[in-house]
C-alpha cells in the first residue's frame, strides 16, 4: 500500500526565494498571496482526501482486505500514517467528520495485538487536549472498548496503550472521569499496579495521582481498594519514576485522611512496615553519587514529607 504524502517542493522553493534569513521580508504582491493561499489549501484538501481514503480501508471487512493481499503490517503502516495526520487538532476532528472515528475504534477489537495497540495510540493523540474529540469518542462508546483492553487484553503492550488513551480521554473531562469511575476503572488501576510491567505501573500511578487531585473524595475509593499498601510496596521499585509516583500518591492519601476526621486508614501512624521501607530508601539515597543524588531530589523531598507525616520528626537524610 503506497503512501502518497503531500509534495511540498514548490512551497519550499517559494518560501526560500522570498526569505533567506539575511534580509527583511519583502511585501508580497497580490499574485504571490493568492498563490500561497491556494498552495496551502491544496495541501489541506490532500490531507482530508487521504483521511477519507484511510477511512475507506478501515471500513472494509477484514476478509475483503485479505483477499486483496492486505496484511496486518499494511494496516499498522496505515495507522502510523493516520497518527501523523491527526497530530493536528483540526485533522483529528475531521477524522470523525469523514466517518473515520468509528472504524478506528473498531480496530481496538482487532485480533492482531499490534493493531489494537496502534489504534489505541491514535485515539490517544486524537483526544489529547481536545474536548470535541473526547466527546465524540465517548459518544461512540470508545471508553468502554479502551477499558476492556486496559483490563483484559492478553497483550501487555496493548493494555498499556489503552491506558494511555484512557488517560488522555478523561483528562480535564468530568463526564469522562465519572464514566471511568462507574465502570470500575479504579479496579483496573489496581491490577495495573499489581503487574510486573514498570511502564504499565508508571502510567497507572500518573493517572491515579491526577484523579485523586481532581476529586479528593476518590481517595476513599483508593483506600478501600488497598492502593495505600500497593504504593507502599512500589516505594521500593527499581524504577525511579515509579518510586517517586508511589511516594506522591501515598502522601496524597495520607493528606486526605487528615482532612476527614471520621475516615480511617489501613496504614496507621508509626506503622513499622512503612517505617522500614522508608528507612531502606533513605539509606539507598544516602549511598548515591552526587550526580544520582541530584536526580533524586524530588524523591528525597517526598520521603522527608512522608516520614514527618507518620513519625512527627525529620528523617536523617
Amino acid at each position: 500500500m503506497a503512501k502518497e504524502g503531500p509534495n511540498w517542493d514548490g512551497l519550499l522553493k517559494w518560501s526560500l526565494s522570498h526569505y533567506d534569513g539575511t534580509r527583511p521580508t519583502r511585501h508580497l504582491s497580490e499574485e504571490d498571496r493568492k498563490w500561497f493561499a491556494e498552495a496551502m489549501q491544496s495541501q489541506t484538501v490532500d490531507v482530508v482526501k487521504r483521511l477519507k481514503e484511510i477511512t475507506q480501508v478501515m471500513q472494509t471487512p477484514q476478509q475483503v482486505l485479505e483477499a486483496h493481499d492486505v496484511t496486518p503490517q499494511d494496516i499498522q503502516d496505515l495507522l502510523d500514517e493516520l497518527h501523523e495526520h491527526v497530530e493536528s487538532i483540526d485533522m483529528a476532528n475531521d477524522l470523525h467528520s469523514v466517518g473515520g472515528l468509528v472504524p478506528l475504534l473498531g480496530y481496538l477489537k482487532n485480533s492482531n495485538a499490534n493493531i489494537r495497540a496502534k489504534s489505541a495510540d491514535v485515539v490517544r493523540t486524537i483526544v489529547e487536549n481536545n474536548p470535541r474529540s473526547q466527546e465524540s469518542v465517548i459518544e461512540a462508546n470508545g471508553l468502554e472498548s479502551l477499558l476492556l483492553n486496559f483490563t483484559s487484553d492478553t497483550d501487555m503492550h496493548s493494555r498499556t496503550q489503552a491506558l494511555g488513551a484512557i488517560s488522555s480521554l478523561i483528562r480535564n473531562n468530568q463526564p469522562g472521569i465519572a464514566s471511568f469511575r462507574i465502570a470500575n476503572g479504579y479496579t483496573g488501576l489496581k491490577y495495573a499496579l499489581e503487574s510486573d510491567s514498570v511502564r504499565f505501573q508508571r502510567k497507572a500511578l500518573n493517572l491515579l495521582h491526577y484523579l485523586l487531585q481532581e476529586n479528593n473524595s476518590d481517595c476513599d475509593i483508593a483506600i478501600e481498594l488497598g492502593f495505600d499498601h500497593l504504593m507502599m510496596h512500589l516505594i521500593s521499585s527499581i524504577d525511579a519514576d515509579v518510586r517517586e509516583a508511589a511516594l506522591r500518591g501515598l502522601l496524597k492519601l495520607t493528606e486526605a485522611r487528615k482532612e476527614c476526621s471520621t475516615c480511617g486508614s489501613s496504614i496507621e501512624k508509626g506503622d513499622e512496615k512503612l517505617g522500614q521501607i522508608l528507612e531502606d530508601r533513605i539509606k539507598g539515597i544516602s549511598l548515591m553519587s552526587q550526580e544520582d543524588l541530584a536526580a533524586a531530589k524530588e524523591e528525597k523531598q517526598l520521603l522527608k514529607s512522608l516520614w514527618i507525616t507518620f513519625y512527627d520528626e525529620p528523617p536523617t537524610l
